[in-house]
């Protein structure tokens, strides 16, 4: 017999798992315009039958022109967590298969139900602003055709209760970083060329449907993630030209870049950081045609505060500023100094900001670093400390303050790990209203190398980068065999998140910022940064009370 139940978005069913370990969803509210999610748990009990078969799906009801239905399939994870850091919000910390990427449904539509196997299809309602305020029942059918006519084995019910306002525009800058080098490098296509230009634009919608608004933009191949001496694949969009002492400058791939994300909905550009990471000592990999060879020019062997390089940034800069500003896209850009530095690099981070800083005085200038010294010394304007670090930048009343995870952030705080909860994902967007977070930072959209880019990795295989990183840390979608990106389970809980924080907003809009904490909290408890939720009901009954207060205001 066929057991089925619809369980939240936030539920991971593991293979082994036991059906009456995930609970059902009878009823869940959105928004007009929202993207809801939700799953479809099933499995075969009876031993006795076929240890498989194939079964179709359907869904029944006035919302089922708007539900797409995808296949929630495991991954090998080898390193859940790193040994001795953990705490116990965890789902697992034993390597083994682990639930995330969601992909297409095969067998022509169907199904396919394995004795002893708890499986799970992902529902996505997506009505965006068709349907009217009010109840929908909505049904989800597995059923057979056979010979003797249609079989209905299983057959299960949720109220979807839409309420009658639209979530506003998300207003955070919302950044994981985008590695054009590991999609030229995964479906061996040259960088930059035609179809790498095609995977490149499927890849950059996708991250703009789930909240990311800000991308990643390789003016020079970005100086992230590469071992001392190492380089990465060129994508450089800048053209550069060097005469002597003279530079001159082709922007034409970086408009084709900029005319790229005006399609498919970013909004602002996170220019590539200036100087290498971890200290600003050295300059990126910088490629140009000098006496009619291309070559590079500039790398881990020039010195980042040296007369040449500083010369060459001095020239570039304003031609950039200058090309960005009579497109009417200047102040789309944000700017980055060096990745990561920590208080032993204070001296020499301020000595290669200096070359730049009055340049971009008139522009953001934030970095990913947890030294308070950093802020309070004036290095740093817009300072984005990880979010197990950001007290004092809290206390300290950083305006337009920023945060970041990744793979350091382990214990207590949110993040995107395979083998966290889905709620403990999600709840970083209640974190978001309450401290009034400007921004979010994550290092891999789809980093598909190994630690320092020695080589690439299969991310079907290596979920942690060849034991870099805790599964999952390193990208977010997969590489589908089309060229378009497989979202994971961990994207979408992501962009859940980003919708609270959004519908929180909208009802703060009405009843005030302390008044919706007021009433989150009463279920939930504190919102910290170092205080997550686990249980997917609780996270579903605080965003039903936020959308009640919408409700209410209507």
């Amino acid at each position: 017999m066929i057991q089925s139940k619809i369980v939240s978005s936030m539920d991971k069913c593991f293979l082994d798992d036991t059906m009456a370990s995930h609970r059902p969803v009878k009823s869940v509210s959105m928004l007009r315009n929202q993207h809801l999610s939700l799953q479809l748990a099933y499995t075969e009990t009876d031993v006795a039958a076929s240890h498989r078969h194939l079964v179709k799906v359907r869904v029944l009801g006035e919302l089922a022109p708007y539900v797409r239905v995808r296949r929630v399939e495991s991954v090998p994870v080898t390193l859940p967590v790193y040994p001795g850091r953990h705490d116990d919000n965890y789902l697992r910390t034993a390597p083994g298969l682990y639930p995330d990427v969601l992909m297409p449904l095969s067998y022509h539509g169907s199904v396919m139900v394995s004795c002893g196997q708890v499986r799970a299809l992902w529902l996505d309602f997506e009505p965006k602003g068709a349907l009217a305020a009010g109840d929908y029942e909505t049904v989800v059918e597995l059923y057979e055709n056979t010979a003797e006519g249609e079989v209905v084995h299983t057959t299960q019910s949720v109220n979807i209760h839409i309420v009658g306002a639209d979530l506003p525009e998300n207003t955070l800058y919302v950044t994981q970083w985008f590695h054009c080098d590991c999609l030229a490098q995964y479906y061996h296509v040259e960088s930059l060329s035609e179809r790498h230009w095609e995977i490149i634009e499927n890849f950059a919608r996708t991250a703009a449907e789930n909240g990311i608004n800000l991308l990643l933009t390789p003016i020079f191949t970005p100086a992230l993630d590469t071992y001392v001496g190492g380089e990465r694949l060129t994508v450089q969009l800048i053209g550069i030209t060097r005469n002597g002492a003279d530079y001159t400058f082709d922007f034409s791939l970086l408009d084709r870049w900029i005319d790229m994300c005006d399609r498919v909905g970013i909004k602002y550009f996170e220019i590539a950081h200036l100087f290498t990471q971890w200290g600003a000592a050295h300059a990126p990999k910088i490629m140009a045609t000098v006496d009619g060879e291309y070559r590079k020019i500039f790398g881990w062997e020039t010195d980042a505060t040296g007369e040449e390089y500083s010369t060459f940034l001095r020239t570039f800069l304003p031609a950039f500023l200058d090309h960005m500003k009579a497109r009417g896209d200047d102040k789309r850009c944000l700017f980055h100094i060096s990745d990561e530095p920590n208080a032993t690099h204070l001296e020499q981070y301020s000595k290669s900001k200096a070359i730049v800083a009055d340049i971009l005085k008139d522009y953001i200038i934030m970095d990913a670093l947890s030294n308070f010294e950093f802020y309070q010394q004036g290095v740093v304007k817009t300072p984005i400390p990880s979010s197990n670090h950001i007290k004092p930048f809290l206390d300290a009343k950083v305006p337009d303050l920023w945060t970041y995870y990744c793979c350091g952030q382990d214990t207590g705080v949110s993040n995107r790990f395979l083998a966290m909860p889905g709620a403990r994902t999600r709840c970083i967007g209640l974190q978001f209203f309450k401290y009034d977070i400007a921004g979010f930072l994550q290092w891999g959209y789809n980093f598909y190398n190994n630690q320092g880019s020695h080589e690439e990795i299969n991310p079907y295989l290596e979920t942690c980068g060849e034991y870099f990183y805790e599964a999952g840390d390193g990208f977010s979608v997969y590489p589908a065999p089309d060229g378009t990106a497989y979202e994971s389970m961990r994207i979408l809980q992501f962009r859940e998140g980003l919708e609270d924080c959004a519908a929180m907003k909208l009802a703060a809009e009405t009843y005030g910022k302390d008044a919706v904490i007021a009433e989150v909290e009463k279920l939930m408890g504190e919102i910290r940064f170092d205080r997550c939720l686990r249980m997917p009901g609780m996270m579903l009954a605080v965003r039903d009370a936020i959308n009640a207060m919408i409700e209410r205001a209507l």
